[in-house]
């Protein structure tokens, strides 16, 4: 009996997956045959080497699969995975190749529990191959007792000189077809094993990427002012009577809050801001949903955890007769860089359409928000807030090396550019606000899973002169090469290229609405008048070309 894998040419969508479809020997050129006739590709699985088993497929072989996750010697459930999810291939290659890359990055990255994962994949790998090499000898052997049996019963088994009896021949054959079966079974779980633990791993770091904790100071925006109030954008919110956080303690606890009056327009209006001037720049827009399957998210880098235990997203409760069928998870987005990545799942993009740019605002929630002890007051770290993100898909570079490590400042590559382009449009909202900051390359300790390359910009909050100086991070833009390309199932269609490819995604922060809100507050707020003057670039998004905010009177906001 052969596996066979099919697949359309046409969809590049996998009919029978994996061990789904077995076939006997002497039909594998009849299926083949239909297989040509229907447009469809078939791979003899038996023999892996052979098989291209890199095209995304949708499962149809089991109802939903389960991945976990190794933490502190605890495996946790971290997604369901539906038959419909995008599959994902991953370079276990490389990781064979280079263990202790993936170790050293993972330690780098604190990883530290899944350091030895490519250790693990390489020994699996070997105990894979001879395997392998045991069923390519025991299908010879099956093959071999056909043909006897086959003698046997063409001419008796007393005309067939010195062959084995049939009784001695049918119990081989028993035999070899329990340990195949058993291979077929170890098979799987060291495939699915290998998966996981490259699931695990996260992204290797790029070149330009300081190793540790600390950040290297790459450019200041503006000039850092002198003389400003120290005043906190809480206390001059609740002056302005443009921030809430008592109503919001009684309707939803610690972590919300209300926008009121012309706090509500600014928020509007640096939303309108952030568009028009990625606008200008050829970004499209795009409004996601807030929520997300679980799967997407994982896919993306977003675990239910992250590297240091912290609870990052908020699940949604699902009803007994839900968690039984086939429907899966959903979960609240931390970022719109999660579903705008999912709006390419299990699709082939043409390089010349790239760079596929998209921008939008969203609702963002996160289930850490003050977490670590810091940050427990005000706009800055808070569970539901409303952020401008963009995320693009690029054309990698043509060193495959080069691509994997992020290349060299002056490679021009096309990811390089689009990462270039977010970074100076997050300058250019900075600087026209008139607010101060310091563009950081990030320390391969501040890296989520997803990324290779990281640039924050913090800007100063003068009331958090207690916390990093002063300052606080109000953006980030990150290269992810094809971590979630391959997570997702995107593909890329290259001129000249003999096969599919794998595009880069990037994402940046071009507009995060309570850190931005809350340093204007600090940073245009007038001691000596009490009133805090708006922006010039903001003011034509305000209604009434608003220049300045003062507190009104009780009688007036009604």
């Amino acid at each position: 009996m052969h596996a066979v894998h099919i697949e359309s040419t046409s969809t590049s969508t996998v009919l029978f997956p994996k061990s789904a479809v077995h076939v006997p020997a002497c039909q594998i050129g009849a299926v083949a045959s239909l297989a040509d006739d229907l447009e469809l590709r078939i791979f003899d699985t038996n023999f892996s080497q052979s098989c291209d088993m890199s095209a995304s497929y949708l499962s149809t072989s089991c109802r939903r699969s389960v991945l976990t996750s190794r933490s502190s010697n605890v495996y946790r459930r971290l997604y369901t995975r539906p038959s419909f999810a995008p599959k994902p291939v991953l370079d276990l290659k490389h990781i064979r190749n280079a263990p202790g890359l993936y170790e050293q990055n993972s330690i780098d990255r604190n990883y530290a529990p899944v350091a030895g994962n490519g250790w693990r994949i390489l020994e699996l790998h070997e105990k894979l191959v001879a395997a392998q090499r045991e069923v390519v000898k025991l299908r010879q052997r099956s093959n071999d007792i056909g043909k006897e049996m086959g003698r046997h019963a063409a001419k008796g088994s007393a005309e067939v000189a010195g062959a084995e009896s049939k009784s001695a021949l049918l119990e081989e054959a028993k035999s070899l077809k329990a340990r195949l079966a058993k291979y077929d079974v170890e098979d799987k779980e060291m495939q699915e094993e290998m998966e996981r633990l490259a699931l695990e791993l996260p992204n290797l770091s790029s070149l330009h990427t300081p190793v540790g904790e600390e950040p290297s100071v790459v450019d200041v925006i503006n000039e850092r002012p002198e003389g400003l109030t120290t005043k906190s954008h809480v206390d001059i919110g609740k002056e302005l009577d443009i921030l809430d956080f008592e109503a919001s303690s009684i309707t939803s606890g610690w972590g919300w809050y209300f926008l009121k009056h012309e706090g509500s327009l600014l928020e509007q209006a640096l939303i309108q801001y952030a568009l028009s001037v990625a606008m200008k720049r050829g970004w499209n827009v795009m409004t996601p949903p807030s929520l997300v399957y679980s799967h997407i998210a994982s896919a993306c880098g977003f675990m239910p955890r992250d590297q240091n235990g912290e609870t990052q997203i908020y699940n949604i409760a699902q009803h007994e007769h839900e968690k039984s069928g086939e429907k899966p998870s959903l979960v609240l987005t931390g970022t719109a860089e999660i579903p705008f990545a999912g709006t390419q799942v299990n699709k082939t993009l043409d390089s010349r359409d790239l760079p596929l740019k998209v921008i939008g605002p969203s609702r963002c929630y996160r289930a850490e928000a003050g977490a670590r002890g810091v940050d427990t007051k005000g706009l800055y770290r808070v569970h539901e807030f409303t952020k401008v993100e963009m995320f693009a898909w690029s054309a990698p570079s043509t060193d495959p090396e080069g691509d994997r490590f992020g290349g060299s400042a002056s490679s021009g590559s096309q990811t390089d550019k689009v990462f270039e382009e977010m970074i100076d449009i997050q300058r250019e909202i900075l600087t026209s606000l008139g607010l101060h900051a310091k563009v950081l390359e990030m320390p391969t300790a501040d890296l989520g899973a997803s990324a290779t390359r990281k640039i924050d910009i913090e800007a100063f909050f003068p009331s958090r002169g207690a916390i990093n100086s002063g300052y606080g991070e109000v953006t980030s833009a990150s290269i992810c090469t094809d971590y979630q390309a391959r997570r997702l199932g995107t593909r890329l269609k290259q001129a000249g290229a003999g096969k599919l490819g794998w595009p880069h995604t990037l994402n940046g922060t071009a507009m995060a609405i309570p850190r931005v809100l809350a340093c204007i507050l600090e940073n245009h707020w007038d001691d000596a008048t009490n009133v805090l003057r708006v922006p010039e670039v903001l003011r034509q998004y305000m209604l009434g070309n608003i220049a300045t905010i003062e507190r009104k009177s009780s009688a007036k906001r009604k």
